[in-house]
């Protein structure tokens, strides 16, 4: 072999060897600098060229995966698809519990009551084999149409099983989506419960492929026939277990490029899309989170975020793999409280708009809890927060003190807590951080991306990100010109997130344009969000490239941006931010909080018929904006980021008022027109103050 060869092979293996001084503070073996160019400092993600044959380096992946990206579980390689991930887990956890549920046989609250995985196993081999036995094919479409209970897994299961795709259906969509999506989707069965068949039976003569609607909970004497001639069959979820226990099927194992679920997003305009999810697009989703994620089969769940959705469906999937218990609320989100205090979960998962009413509620008790009870508090949370921030264990102390009663909100054993949906702002992050003494996890992802595109590391205390790429996925950001973003800024680089890998979708259901606007040639997802990489290779979401508009004198705007700072205001329950080229100022609509501005006045001594007359009130105006400028100029916003006008309601954005998509998020060219003369009322009243010049 030639020397030179062997002089650069062996200053290779000693460039991974730590020098003898170092060996004693370090283990044997570190990151050679040879291998730095696939090295973005020495942070959570490496980058690469996104071809090898040309120089830029602008491909991110996960540090723990930089040469190739998962499409399973690396301890378990053979499960490719949901229903092997089912059978791991009954095979694995027969025994453990897996499903409760408060609610009894008689629709009366009680306490959790479980199945285990292995009577869970049973039950899904049931519900197929009573599909199958009651004509419905392999292959055929079948549609969810009820909230978050037991036996919408079951069903789900049963589904993956005999390769058959589920499809859910939004309890909240109203009747008008569900037909659409049934119809869309050819719906051969549907599972529903009574609250739903009622709407159901309304339109089910203009949805043809269905031939099977079966009522999850209803009693087999209040179930209503069908004539024969329409070809559909009604049948309680309890029949069809007993013709299936009595007629059982083996198993039609799907393969990991099947269709294992068609997923309808509402989006914010238009008809709903249907976004197609294979079983491999959902096993690497979760394989990809697991690498930095552990749960066991000590670990407890509450599930009452929408299984319709894919952060509750996806999550659904990493659970099972673990083997957790997953208890399920009532169905009344106003009972969520009285559920966690019975369930006391170990792992919870929610949205920015529940954490920031947490977020609210702890301040405002803490400040009407008098100056000794506050003080104590402010010196529980800055000691405790330094020492995390530092990496050392807090003192024990605080948390007996001050902060086991805070738990206790959440049932007092809550260890793993993630947010996702929407941005959630740092310090409400870190409040949770220090008041909850867990993880606390925010992550970025989509329906098209089957849920994690990005997700914070274990041990990483930087708030304001939504960490590194999922293992199983790769991550660019692409020039936008039009909007000054570009790869070159400084001090970071920024453009639209751009995704590519296992876990991105097929592509919307039968519709091959609005697929192509999104997925290009080479596979990459193009997100529409804009982003920018921060140190270590953490990405950071700025807004929607959509969303993003222009004043009069040419700043641009990032509106959610600026909600996610206004939301911890104490008068705000929810915050719609407008503004357009025309104007040169922002102008706010804001849901109020009903107590705050009720204490408010009172404090003020402020006398008033209703509320309605309270928010029309000039000082209550005043008031709240002012406590909005006082939050802005905390979090440092731009002169042109503040709002200038304000007007209060009382009506919250819902999605039955049309406000709210059903993750959340703000329906902005709905709210434009909904508050439509409020939105003009303001922009007159400043053009006549002087405060806000026209074009």
């Amino acid at each position: 072999m030639d020397s030179t060869v062997v002089e650069r092979r062996l200053s290779a293996v000693h460039g991974h060897l730590v020098p003898p001084a170092a060996a004693g503070s370090h283990p044997g073996i570190f990151a050679n600098p040879t291998a730095g160019e696939f090295l973005h400092e020495q942070g959570y993600s490496v980058v690469l060229p996104e071809k090898l044959q040309t120089g830029k380096w602008n491909v991110y992946r996960s540090a723990r995966y930089p040469f190739k990206l998962l499409t399973g579980f690396p301890d378990h390689p053979n499960i490719g698809t949901l229903h092997d991930n089912f059978e791991h887990a009954v095979d694995t956890f027969r025994d453990y519990k897996y499903l409760g549920t408060r609610i009894g046989d008689d629709g009366k609250v009680e306490e959790y009551k479980w199945m285990t995985y292995g009577e869970a196993g049973t039950a899904r081999a049931a519900i197929g084999s009573g599909l199958i036995y009651c004509g419905i094919p392999k292959g055929s479409f079948v549609g969810i149409y009820f909230i978050n209970r037991p036996e919408w897994l079951i069903v789900d299961h049963a589904c993956s099983a005999y390769s058959l795709v589920s499809v859910p259906l939004y309890d909240t969509l109203g009747p008008d989506a569900v037909k659409y999506i049934s119809n869309h989707a050819d719906l051969k069965a549907i599972f529903c419960v009574p609250q739903t068949l009622n709407s159901l039976l309304s339109f089910l003569s203009e949805i043809p492929s269905v031939r099977l609607v079966v009522v999850v909970g209803g009693a087999e004497n209040a179930v209503p026939s069908l004539p024969t001639s329409t070809g559909i069959q009604i049948v309680t979820y309890a029949k069809l277990l007993s013709l299936g226990r009595n007629n059982l099927q083996p198993f039609i194992p799907p393969k990991p490029d099947d269709i294992a679920t068609i997923c309808y997003t509402s989006g914010t305009t238009g008809t709903p899309k249907g976004v197609v999810l294979t079983h491999g697009n959902l096993i690497s989703s979760a394989a990809g989170c697991s690498t930095g994620t552990k749960f066991y089969p000590s670990d407890v769940y509450i599930s009452y975020l929408p299984l319709a959705h894919i952060y509750e469906r996806a999550y659904q999937v990493a659970l099972l793999y673990f083997g957790v218990a997953v208890g399920f609320y009532q169905g009344d989100n106003m009972k969520l409280m009285d559920d966690l205090a019975a369930l006391r979960p170990t792992i919870f998962c929610s949205v920015p708009r529940l954490y920031n009413r947490i977020y609210s509620g702890i301040i405002s008790a803490v400040k009407s809890s008098g100056p000794l009870k506050e003080r104590l508090f402010n010196a529980a949370y800055n000691s405790k927060k330094h020492a995390i921030m530092n990496g050392k264990s807090p003192s024990p102390l605080w948390d007996k003190l001050v902060f086991n009663k805070i738990k206790a909100r959440l049932g007092g054993r809550v260890r793993f807590l993630s947010s996702g949906a929407s941005p959630l702002s740092p310090d409400v992050l870190d409040f949770l951080k220090i008041c909850f003494g867990g993880r606390v996890v925010e992550g970025y992802g989509m329906t098209e991306t089957s849920c994690v595109i990005s997700s914070m590391d274990e041990g990483d205390n930087l708030s304001g990100h939504v960490g590194s790429p999922n293992p199983a996925c790769e991550i660019k950001l692409v020039d936008v010109p039009e909007m000054n973003y570009t790869s070159d800024d400084k001090p970071y680089p920024r453009g639209e997130i751009c995704v590519r890998g296992p876990i991105v979708f097929q592509g919307y259901y039968k519709d091959e344009v609005q697929t192509r606007e999104v997925l290009d040639e080479d596979g990459w997802l193009h997100t529409g969000d804009i982003g920018l990489w921060l140190p270590a290779g953490r990405l950071k979401i700025i807004d929607r490239k959509k969303n993003i508009f222009k004043l009069a004198q040419g700043e641009y705007i990032a509106p959610e941006k600026i909600e996610n700072v206004y939301a911890k205001c104490k008068f705000i329950a929810q915050c719609f931010i407008y503004g357009d080229s025309l104007n040169s100022t922002l102008v706010a609509i804001v849901s109020v909080d009903h107590d705050a501005l009720k204490a408010w006045a009172d404090s003020e001594g402020i006398k008033y018929n209703d509320l309605v007359q309270l928010c029309n009130d000039r000082r209550a105006r005043a008031a709240v904006l002012a406590d909005m400028d006082a939050v802005g100029r905390e979090a440092q916003l731009r002169g042109f980021e503040f709002a200038k006008a304000v007007t209060l309601v009382l009506e919250p954005f819902t999605m039955e008022n049309g406000l709210l998509t059903p993750t959340f998020k703000i329906k902005r060219p709905q709210a434009r027109e909904y508050f439509a003369k409020a939105i003009s009322d303001m922009y007159a009243e400043l053009a006549t103050s002087g405060s806000s010049p026209r074009k």
